[in-house]
């Protein structure tokens, strides 16, 4: 293999007009040929949280039920609300939440805090956000041992039904993604956005049903007399994501778990892949300057 070709296509184009379905292949062919560097930076991150702590990995596992915890007493001693297995209600949407939060938390810093790696070496920068993303998957994987063992107070919810948790993470990662690939790249050039990050992560939380349903939202007066925000609130990326976990999980307070909504989810799937090729696009436009801001 001669030495020109180890030189990434982002470097070898740099200095001609690519379009944007050349960025988005030559994204793939980046990510394809450096696999074995995906995994090490994967293998790096899960070792890096694992020995931070005493606990290590295990974090994964207690920090979803602690936060549980905590707005179990919220809501059903200061703010009380009538939903039966409460605690089972709210897990469902904590766990993919902290996946969420955590892989984007990691995908911000995944350049700039590589800088020194960045200027020494000639690689394609689209792998570490990329290896930030396919990590988090790893760690859900790690909190769904939380989730079995929350099962176990609540047999009755149980179902052949949590198969689908898969089907349903699958779309998470895509638009997980594209948003890792987004604040990636913002982040080299506003290094205010590690700051508003964790703002907006609250803020979209408490938009996104996580401590209530969609359902919920009908009884209130302002949902009401204005339909547009109660179709825009089922918009909600996490709106669509939170409602198919918990159908699989909890089900609803009147009735076991069952299959989520497929259409929804595949029409969140079909925007996240478009969501997916812009952010591509975007990063590779932007990548060439990276070692240049930093």
């Amino acid at each position: 293999m001669s030495a020109t070709s180890e030189v990434p296509a982002a470097f070898r184009n740099a200095a001609g007009e690519r379009g944007p379905l050349r960025l988005i292949g030559e994204a793939i062919s980046d990510i394809r040929s450096r696999q074995r560097l995906v995994r090490y930076l994967v293998q790096a991150d899960i070792r890096r949280r694992g020995t931070d702590t005493v606990l290590g990995n295990v974090w994964w596992v207690l920090d979803p039920l602690l936060q549980m915890v905590v707005y179990v007493v919220f809501v059903t001693i200061i703010a009380p609300r009538k939903v039966p297995d409460y605690p089972l209600f709210i897990f469902a949407a904590i766990l993919p939440w902290k996946w969420f939060t955590s892989s984007i938390g990691d995908a911000t810093s995944s350049i700039v805090g590589k800088d020194q790696l960045i200027k020494q070496i000639q690689f394609p920068k689209i792998v570490l956000p990329t290896a930030a993303a396919v990590a988090g998957i790893v760690s859900f994987f790690f909190g769904l041992a939380a989730l079995g063992l929350l099962m176990l107070f609540y047999p009755d919810r149980i179902s052949p039904y949590l198969v689908l948790i898969p089907v349903i993470a699958s779309v998470q990662f895509v638009f997980t993604l594209a948003c890792a690939y987004l604040v990636a790249a913002g982040n080299v050039f506003f290094r205010d956005l590690g700051n508003v990050e964790g703002h907006l992560m609250r803020l979209w939380w408490v938009l996104s049903p996580g401590l209530y349903s969609l359902a919920a939202l009908d009884e209130l007066g302002i949902f009401q007399s204005h339909p547009f925000l109660r179709t825009l609130a089922g918009a909600n990326p996490f709106a669509i994501l939170f409602e198919a976990y918990r159908m699989v999980i909890y089900g609803t307070p009147e009735g076991p778990p069952g299959l989520p909504n497929f259409a929804s989810l595949a029409v969140l799937l079909v925007a996240s892949i478009g969501f997916l090729g812009l952010t591509t696009i975007v990063f590779k436009r932007l990548e060439p300057n990276f070692a240049k801001v930093i």
